[in-house]
């Protein structure tokens, strides 16, 4: 697998100059490469307590992205999920500690225990007043002696850092961090493992199952599931989490990418998890966001923190840190009334016409099936969606079909034109939003059907300026019309099938995504907008039997 690196031996100090160097002098490093790699604030406060934290790389932005204003004072880097190592740990310690002293945040696995809490010993030795504080909010297995520290110790971080920023004395700073470090808990979940730059990438799942209870490490979850629907997911997650939070009445939620979910996914997580009898108790959000990263994995995880005032007061505490989620408050979705003009005009009254309707389900049922086999013929050459765009209008149609005006030809294009703009994403809602308005203005005129869809092709061929041989519907739709004058449905269906099989010896397209790919890449393909108009004709056809 190719990554954006110079070596894997400089990987981290790589990673380090970059954002030392992005950070507009916000952000310094220690003199200690490579065995030392420390991130500090280039203007230290002595005379406040100094909040420390780290551990391996990977994690990104989690630790050094968060060194900042009310919250860290310095970050110590390890290697890839790795900790850093007791003389790194240290010289992070002596060199942002100060007589007001310092508060070591540790994950709680062995090597960061081991590493950070000799070096603590040891600053100790030499004079520093340190505090430890481990984070162990991992709750995949209820039972564990030691749990995880995962990415719930980003809130320590925040409440450390906020105290400290308010002039609290060590004591009462290192207080604040146990008590949030005690009353945070996390589950994780992903659908890949992570891959270290410059190795290979290891495939442990088959396709639909996922992890649940993993750590940040690539280390296998505690349970291998079947992949729910994302609100399944959210309920399921959300019902592990036991005591403080079960009986919390007012809660923060850190919604984590762990590292290439896309923003899509993480907003529809977010949604599910809101909506669960867990979620209606979340106060503030944080995220979605990758804060706590595992390279490149394909995951999740769900922070959940029993909040009271003080750590409410410290989570919305601003700061610069551009990479920090900042707290939100949550409120009622406010959806406002669509503008008049937008729904298209005086509604349509509904209508019966039982052939009509059988034709219209036929076509619509065609689509759907056809969903899966259009998306993977428009991977090979578009973005993979013609199935899913044909396939939500004909669940939108289908599911007004008895409020149709079914019995009024000219009003049905209508009603059928502006039901697929909405519900049909992409040119593809247009187009057909245009066909069917221009083939119900000539039926309102006089024309028959035959005549009505020659006009409304015309008006898609004038508007959205495609042809004949451009790879598009039209090539199967300006046959099946022109056979439909001639001989009927049944004829008509053979010719769109012909039409859009023909497409697959075509080497250039004339408009949409396929305009942009070489000749070689679309030949033997066909255009997967001319096969769903050829279902369609097909469908209609054998629904006029």
């Amino acid at each position: 697998m190719a990554h954006f690196i110079n070596d894997r031996a400089s990987l981290v100090t790589d990673a380090i100059d970059g954002l030392v160097a992005g950070s507009g002098g916000a952000l310094a490093g220690l003199d200690g490469y490579p065995e030392i790699r420390v991130v500090l604030r280039a203007e230290p406060e002595p005379d406040k307590v100094a909040v420390v934290s780290g551990g391996g790389s990977g994690h990104e932005p989690a630790h050094a992205g968060f060194v900042g204003p009310r919250l860290l004072t310095a970050a110590v880097c390890g290697d890839v999920f790795a900790s850093p190592s007791v003389d790194a740990v240290l010289a992070g310690i002596l060199a942002v500690t100060g007589e007001a002293g310092c508060v070591l945040i540790v994950k709680n696995y062995a090597g960061d225990r081991l590493n950070f809490g000799l070096a603590a010993e040891r600053a100790r030795a030499l004079g520093r007043r340190v505090e430890t504080v481990l984070v162990a909010d991992d709750i995949a297995l209820p039972d564990a002696a030691r749990p995880r520290g995962l990415a719930g110790t980003l809130f320590v971080h925040k409440a450390a850092g906020h105290a400290a920023a308010s002039g609290a004395p060590l004591a009462e700073v290192a207080a604040l961090a146990r008590r949030t470090a005690a009353a945070v808990r996390t589950l994780g979940i992903a659908v890949s493992t992570a891959t270290i730059p410059g190795s290979k990438p290891e495939r442990r799942l088959h396709d639909g199952e996922a992890e649940l209870g993993l750590g940040i490490h690539g280390e296998p979850g505690i349970e291998r599931i079947d992949l729910p629907r994302a609100d399944a997911l959210a309920a399921r997650m959300a019902a592990r989490f036991p005591a403080p939070i079960a009986g919390a009445d007012r809660l923060a939620l850190l919604v984590n990418n762990l590292g290439s979910t896309t923003a899509l996914e993480m907003a529809v997580l977010t949604k599910a998890v809101l909506a669960t009898d867990l979620g209606r108790r979340v106060r503030l959000l944080l995220g979605p966001s990758p804060v706590m990263t595992a390279l490149d994995m394909h995951g999740a995880s769900l922070s959940f923190l029993a909040l009271d005032d003080v750590l409410e007061a410290a989570l919305l505490s601003e700061t610069p840190v551009t990479a920090w989620p900042h707290a939100r408050i949550l409120r009622e979705p406010i959806v406002r009334p669509l503008p008049e003009g937008v729904a298209g005009g005086p509604a349509l009254a509904p209508s019966r016409d039982a052939v009509v309707a059988a034709r219209i389900a036929a076509v619509g049922r065609a689509l759907i099936a056809a969903e899966a086999s259009l998306n993977a013929l428009d991977a090979r050459v578009g973005d993979g969606d013609t199935g899913s765009t044909f396939a939500e209008g004909a669940r939108a149609v289908l599911a007004d079909l008895d409020r149709l005006p079914q019995a009024d030809p000219a009003a049905l294009c209508r009603a059928l034109g502006e039901r697929l703009e909405r519900a049909t994403g992409g040119s593809s809602g247009v187009l057909l939003s245009i066909f069917f308005a221009a083939t119900g203005a000539a039926l309102a005129g006089g024309a028959d059907w035959p005549a009505a869809c020659a006009a409304g092709v015309a008006r898609v061929r004038e508007i959205g300026g495609a042809g004949p041989g451009d790879r598009t519907m039209l090539d199967a739709a300006i046959p099946a019309v022109a056979a439909l004058a001639a001989s009927g449905l049944g004829a008509a269906a053979q010719a769109a099938r012909a039409g859009a099989e023909a497409t697959a010896g075509m080497e250039r397209a004339g408009t949409g995504r396929s305009s942009y790919l070489a000749g070689k890449d679309l030949k033997g393909h066909p255009d997967p907008g001319a096969v769903a108009v050829a279902t369609a004709f097909e469908a209609l056809a054998s629904g006029s039997k």
